[in-house]
């Protein structure tokens, strides 16, 4: 295997790695769980705000951080080693959650923050190496390789976890409450294993490093040109704007989808096999988004997604039976990885050379930003009004709103206006 070739499966690895955090604890178990055990004794409602708020404030910190942490790594050169800092604060955070015991929600909460934190906190370097490692004609297809694998990897330490708590005197556990903690620490260590290929195999380029506290003085001076860079190349600036509003949809379907299963009477077993087919079919779905956006435009293919998002959650206020849950399981698998990857890709184009982390961090910050909107908004509609399937139609406006704005989005002007923008 050739060198970049290597650096590329390496860097998809990655994906592999984390997505065991985001499908076994962020939309799996850790909703359930947290519902049934850890918060056995509140009302279904009352946990339901309680999960929104807890995502929230996990974002929100996601949200202060990012663009100065991006505009550090940019300035001392060490994408990689910030994001080995992260990942291992959400594998530490994750593999706690195993000793905790009923009824200590509050301290279970502070570990999950702390675990998002870390996950998307990496999340943000590693993206930031996406163009690093490939060549921008061929970004839509690797972008798109890193979900597929992450959509696999994710899938098949869920399912073992699945199995798991499905038969735990099979694993020597006392009980699925058991098997359930366990899967937070299979977690931890599938994450830590699989974040070694990237570290050892992706190399970033030589540049002038400089000292933590001169970046950090520095950086601060960086992110207040970077946000006049933004304002100034209006067509990135204006895909931000679209970003932030449907990537909230996005993520907050992702995040409530097992806490409205539970809510509107589904048995927790359903929902768990429905997120099994969100992942399996996921991962041919997300690298054929990679060919679509080859072929049709990475534009097109994110509207195409959009739409099946909107109907999907208009369909979902009227759901009563698992095999209703199961479809749209698998309309999500087919479109999730692809609004992901393609916006991903879409973004390097508009951003310029040698401000990868820093015009991440931006990025991330509105996606996380998103994120604290979107949940707390579902979580309090659904305390205001006393009904989930009201809360969950607040989704649509987002994903309207985010489609419309990209859709006014001047993709070859924001190109041209990226290439020739001076560092």
């Amino acid at each position: 295997m050739s060198a970049d070739k290597r650096a590329i499966w390496s860097w998809a690895f990655y994906d592999w790695a984390n997505s065991a955090f985001a499908t076994v604890v962020m939309a799996g178990f850790f909703p359930i769980f947290f519902k049934q055990y850890w918060s056995a004794e509140v009302p279904a409602i009352e946990s339901t705000y309680h999960l929104g708020v807890i995502n929230s404030t996990a974002s929100l910190i996601v949200v202060l951080i990012s663009p100065i942490l991006g505009a550090i790594a940019d300035q001392m050169g060490r994408r990689k080693g910030f994001l080995l800092i992260f990942a291992c604060l959400g594998i530490v955070m994750t593999g706690a959650l195993y000793w905790l015991e009923q009824g200590q929600w509050a301290l279970a909460s502070l570990l999950y923050i702390a675990a998002v934190v870390g996950f998307s906190g990496g999340n943000l370097f590693y993206d930031a190496l996406l163009p690093v490692i490939s060549p921008l004609h061929s970004v839509d297809r690797v972008s798109a390789l890193g979900f597929g694998l992450g959509y696999l990897g994710g899938g098949m330490i869920f399912a073992l976890n699945v199995w798991m708590t499905l038969n735990p005197e099979s694993f020597a556990l006392a009980d699925s409450s058991e098997a359930v903690r366990v899967a937070f620490l299979c977690t931890a260590l599938w994450w830590l294993l699989f974040s070694l290929p990237v570290l050892l195999f992706v190399h970033e380029p030589h540049v002038r490093r400089i000292a933590a506290m001169a970046a950090i003085k520095n950086a601060f001076h960086q992110l207040h040109s970077t946000f006049r860079q933004i304002r100034a190349l209006q067509q990135t600036f204006l895909f931000l704007l679209a970003y932030w509003l449907y990537i909230d949809g996005v993520d907050t379907i992702i995040r409530m989808a097992v806490d409205y299963g539970l809510s509107i009477g589904l048995a927790s077993a359903d929902l768990i096999t429905a997120l099994l087919i969100t992942q399996f079919v996921g991962f041919p779905a997300a690298i054929g988004f990679g060919r679509i956006g080859e072929r049709i435009g990475c534009r097109q293919g994110i509207l195409l997604a959009l739409t099946v998002y909107i109907c999907v959650t208009l369909f979902s206020v009227f759901i009563s039976a698992a095999w209703q849950f199961y479809l749209l399981a698998v309309i999500i698998g087919l479109v999730q990885g692809g609004v992901q990857s393609l916006s991903r890709s879409l973004y390097v184009r508009l951003i310029p050379a040698g401000q990868h982390a820093e015009f991440f961090g931006f990025y991330n910050m509105l996606g996380k930003f998103a994120a604290v909107l979107g949940p707390l908004l579902v979580g309090l509609i659904t305390l205001l009004s006393g009904s989930n399937r009201i809360g969950i139609l607040s989704i649509v406006l987002l994903l309207l709103a985010g489609a419309y704005l990209l859709l006014r989005v001047d993709l070859i002007a924001g190109q041209q206006a990226a290439k020739n923008t001076k560092l």
